[in-house]
């Protein structure tokens, strides 16, 4: 199974592979004692705001005859005077924060509930069994080892050791085929820049190999060393922002240093074209999945391991269409593909013979979308999406049909990891109210069981979770899970919180977050809309939400609040936006397109320069989806909605906190630094304009648990102050 490329999108997170979680309970979607929730009138009033002044430049840029300003361009550059803005911001945001009476309950309250044990599904490699698990407050999860089920598990890996303060985080890990290696990657303070290691699997010995600058990549062993990905090293003094160009595939053999790493691939004619390396199972191939964008196409090309004078040469040179290899089944590739099927399909491919008559259907496309595919056991476990809820259906490797997996409610599955041989693969459900729980699955025998679970404090049986479909502006239906506690009011007053994503073929699907928990506890309502943009009804449903239609994506969020509104599940005063990363400019399109709707606004980490994002990083990755001002008709497009370009002056907008992190070298800071400067500049001084800037942190993955926890309390303090609302009224008085 192909590991996750999510790497290259606005949103995506570092995965450590597709079937070896590092088991968080706590999702993106990001609040506890069984109180209702109560005014906030006696509170202190908040502090006068005081907004750094953020000096203004006279930059302007000329877009096929507009003149666009662009003052606070000395943001994109990290220098003393940023870090000193830095400062100023983060000082009034904290007074601020420390000036709602409630915060600190929150926070003790979230710490009690996080602290739990976190498990994730244990994973096969030479023999030994593998697991994740968090025992509650750790900052990093530990990877566990066990000779059987039955045994004591043993620390085998240890991230919490790899910094002081949690910001080293374990950013992928891959066994070699023999069990013998494993080669993990490090992340620094949030950053996508990887260093690889290697340790011995029997010792737990950590050897002396050591590769630097990787990015968006994976190990994929090889025989005694493994293919790798990566750009030439940054120039100093902007690695964070410099754009990445000339991505190239290079193989390691372990125990020699990264100077004598064999150049394997790369592409001088395309400075912005990707490479990821992918081994199958037994070696025989190594497949390389080649993208221009974080759109889901990609092209892909093969060599055959087992001739040393083979060439890389292409299977498809094109890219039209999305192709995932599960493995080789002998000389040809198990594919699974949205050519001509965009609910996706899975084909046979002799590389050969690549041609598309040439190709044998196994498994045909279905009115629901197939999510992803294991060849485990001799089966076909196919994952599939049902209006955004997962079913599974197994199929023999003919792709005859053989029976379904039963899960216990609407969720979403992950997992089914495993090789070919294996009777065995385990795989995690979660769902709103439902902890993320883990099952072994007994392949030949269709038996699925408890295998562990998590206990939570919280009582989950008290609340409910509905599906709604609702009309958005040019008549589409769009569906939305609902969350609350059962026997809601519905009485246009219940806090509200409407979080969403909307793009990159990405797919929102219910999950369990210990940090929504808290909100729901106290009498909150959660909405989930899945809106175009996302992958929840295939490509079609992607490519509606993607350049020239991304207005599509705001229109559904913007029908979503007034569904909410319209139905008495809230009110204006009552509702909050949230996003993060695409999200971040849903929320910031929202906002500044339908100021009144909603009383606080959560962008973070967003994207919201359209006219500048693909100058930085991966940004250029990124220009399928959005368009690019470079071209004049797309400019007119993104200029449209830029929510940088479309704050006016005085206009009342929603109380914002703008979340973001200085080492986020996905989306770089300065996206929201401008955003920010010029909504406190323009912006009608009724509601806080605030920026939460975490320092040696970046877009969210490998975020240690004492952030986290930080973070969660400080938002909801700010919603609930700015929605009038003390959680913990009843309790103070």
């Amino acid at each position: 199974m192909k590991k996750s490329t999510m790497l290259l999108l606005a949103g995506g997170f570092t995965a450590v592979s597709a079937c070896k979680s590092t088991q968080s309970d706590t999702t993106a979607q990001g609040m506890t004692n069984e109180t209702t929730t109560a005014s906030a009138a006696s509170a202190p009033a908040a502090p006068t705001l005081n907004y750094p002044q953020a000096k203004k430049g006279d930059q302007v840029d000329n877009y096929f005859g507009t003149k666009v300003a662009d003052p606070y361009r000395w943001q994109e550059t990290h220098d003393e005077a940023l870090d000193a803005w830095i400062a100023q911001e983060n000082q009034v945001t904290q007074e601020y924060m420390r000036s709602i009476p409630f915060r600190d309950q929150i926070k003790e309250r979230l710490t009690k509930i996080w602290n739990y044990p976190k498990y994730g599904a244990p994973f096969k490699e030479g023999g030994k069994y593998y697991f994740f698990k968090n025992d509650g407050l750790q900052n990093q999860s530990v990877l566990y080892v066990q000779d059987n089920l039955e045994a004591e598990p043993k620390v085998f890996l240890d991230p919490n050791k790899f910094s002081d303060d949690g910001t080293v985080a374990l950013s992928s890990l891959e066994f070699s085929k023999d069990g013998k290696y494993l080669a993990y990657g490090t992340a620094s303070g949030g950053s996508d820049w990887n260093t690889y290691h290697v340790m011995e699997a029997a010792t737990g010995k950590k050897l002396d190999d050591e590769v630097e600058w990787v990015k968006f990549s994976g190990p994929s062993w090889y025989k005694n060393g493994f293919f790798y990905s990566r750009y030439d090293a940054p120039t100093e003094g902007n690695k964070l922002a410099n754009k990445n160009e000339y991505h190239k595939v290079y193989y390691h053999q372990v125990g020699t240093p990264q100077s004598q790493d064999k150049l394997v691939y790369e592409d001088k004619a395309h400075a912005l074209r990707n490479y990821y390396g992918q081994t199958t199972e037994d070696e025989r191939f190594l497949v390389l999945y080649v993208s221009e964008g974080a759109s889901g196409t990609n092209a892909l090309y093969y060599k055959d391991l087992t001739n040393p004078k083979a060439s890389i040469k292409p299977v498809i040179d094109n890219f039209e269409s999305e192709y995932n290899v599960v493995d080789n089944m002998g000389d040809k590739l198990l594919v699974r593909t949205n050519k001509n099927a965009p609910h996706y399909r899975l084909v046979l491919i002799d590389p050969k013979k690549p041609q598309e008559q040439n190709w044998k259907e196994v498994v045909p496309e279905s009115e629901n979308v197939m999510t992803g595919v294991s060849l485990v056991g001799g089966r076909l476990i196919a994952s599939y999406m049902k209006d955004a809820a997962s079913q599974v259906t197994v199929f023999d490797t003919n792709g005859k049909q053989l029976n379904t997996v039963e899960l216990p409610t609407i969720g979403t599955v992950g997992g089914f990891g495993g090789k070919k041989e294996d009777n065995e693969t385990f795989f995690t459900f979660t769902s709103f109210t439902y902890p993320t729980t883990i099952y072994r699955y007994d392949v030949p025998n269709n038996k699925v069981t408890l295998f562990r679970k998590s206990d939570v404090d919280i009582n989950t049986e008290n609340y409910e979770t509905k599906q709604v479909f609702y009309t958005s502006k040019d008549g589409t239906k769009v569906p939305m899970f609902i969350v609350h506690k059962k026997g809601l009011v519905l009485n246009g007053n219940n806090p509200t919180m409407l979080y969403a994503y909307g793009g990159f073929n990405i797919s929102m699907t219910p999950g369990f977050s210990i940090s929504n928990m808290l909100w729901l506890e106290n009498g909150g309502v959660y909405a989930l809309p899945n809106l175009r943009g996302g992958g929840e009804y295939g490509e079609e449903w992607h490519k509606a939400g993607m350049t020239p239609n991304k207005q599509n994506v705001f229109d559904d969020f913007i029908a979503a609040a007034e569904y909410l509104i319209s139905q008495k599940y809230t009110s204006s005063e009552k509702l909050a936006v949230s996003g993060g990363s695409n999200g971040g400019l849903l929320v910031g399109a929202f906002m500044t397109q339908r100021p009144e709707l909603a009383k606080v606004a959560l962008p973070a980490v967003g994207v919201m320069d359209m006219l500048r994002f693909h100058k930085f990083t991966i940004g250029w990755a990124w220009v399928p989806e959005y368009g690019s001002s470079d071209d004049s008709a797309q400019f007119k497009n993104l200029y449209a909605f830029s929510p940088l370009h479309n704050i006016k002056q005085g206009v009342k907008y929603p109380a914002t906190l703008v979340k973001t992190a200085d080492h986020d070298d996905r989306v770089v800071p300065a996206h929201s630094f401008k955003f920010i400067s010029t909504l406190q500049e323009k912006g009608a001084p009724v509601n806080p304009y605030l920026i939460r800037i975490d320092v040696r942190a970046g877009h969210g993955a490998g975020k240690p648990t004492s952030l986290q926890i930080q973070e969660a309390a400080d938002t909801w303090a700010f919603v609930y102050q700015n929605m009038g609302i003390n959680p913990y009224q009843s309790q103070n008085q």
